[in-house]
């Protein structure tokens, strides 16, 4: 898809038979974690389209150099781009960690006349908030991954081998990985992560937001958007339970589920249940009035 002079990539998985059924479209994380891992939901293709993309600046759609691109207004315009470019009036919307905060931005600014509902998976909505969860989890971490992360925190400077070799193990706590040979292939794919666009949109860690996205605080205005919302979360997700019940409170006709042993892939650690969940929900979504 043309988008700035550039060009996005989108990717569509859809069933044998044409399907009446809203498609559900696929934000993926970040800024700048590409779409791969999201083909895990191809599960759900067998009844209606799922499409996904490499938001631009990363994936099939890499783009650096360019740091004046990295905010938030350059993603809702290409996600409102391409939900025209592909002529979609009325879709389901899926966005995991950035992802969510994005679609939840695009609401705010666009309005929802071409969203039915959406999930919002592993995300947030306020960047203080969900900044306090981190250090909280930090400082209950073994001493030998406490102290250098904090110590890097506090330095600005995150190049130590003590805080990568940390860094690393917070994240495989809290986060993914490591994934077998056993694992979908498209988690195993090596993949043209968008580091520009991360360092710039959220900075140097995962912790604490930093760049253009550093005064994400949208909760007051969550009661406008009207549309079901699926809140989903796990219990060892880098989103904490404070920040996931958060947005259960502000959205009007919201529904949260947390998930046992999951962390912010929880459609990895738990994919049955995650998947048969969401389809239920999709289902029943579907046909439901809309309330304006």
């Amino acid at each position: 898809m043309p988008f700035l002079g550039y060009k996005t990539y989108y990717r569509i998985a859809e069933p044998d038979q044409p399907s009446q059924k809203l498609p559900l479209v696929l934000l993926h994380g970040g800024p700048g974690s590409t779409h791969n891992y999201m083909e895990v939901f191809d599960c759900l293709a067998d009844e209606r389209k799922v499409i996904s993309y490499d938001q631009i600046g990363c994936g099939n759609s890499y783009l650096d150099g360019h740091p004046e691109l990295w905010h938030a207004q350059t993603w809702i315009e290409e996600l409102k781009a391409l939900l025209e470019y592909l002529k979609l009036e009325k879709v389901f919307l899926l966005g995991q960690s950035w992802g969510g905060m994005l679609e939840q931005l695009y609401c705010l600014q666009e309005g929802t006349a071409k969203v039915k509902a959406m999930v919002l998976s592993s995300t947030l909505s306020s960047a203080s908030l969900y900044a306090e969860e981190q250090l909280e989890k930090i400082r209950l971490l073994p001493e030998q991954y406490r102290d250098p992360i904090l110590a890097a925190i506090s330095a600005n400077d995150f190049t130590g081998r003590e805080y990568v070799e940390a860094n690393d193990y917070y994240m495989q706590k809290y986060c993914a990985g490591p994934f077998s040979e056993d694992a979908p292939e498209c988690l195993r794919r090596q993949k043209r992560s968008g580091s520009e666009a991360y360092l710039i949109a959220w900075g140097p860690n995962e912790y604490i937001a930093s760049g253009t996205l550093r005064d994400y605080e949208i909760i007051d205005r969550l009661h406008k958007i009207r549309i079901p919302v699926l809140i989903i979360s796990g219990d060892s997700d880098l989103v904490g339970i404070r920040t996931a019940a958060a947005m259960e409170r502000s959205y009007p006709r919201s529904q949260r589920v947390l998930f046992k042993g999951a962390r912010h892939m929880c459609f990895i650690d738990r994919r049955d249940e995650y998947m048969k969940i969401l389809r239920s929900w999709l289902n029943e979504k579907e046909n439901e009035n809309e309330i304006r």
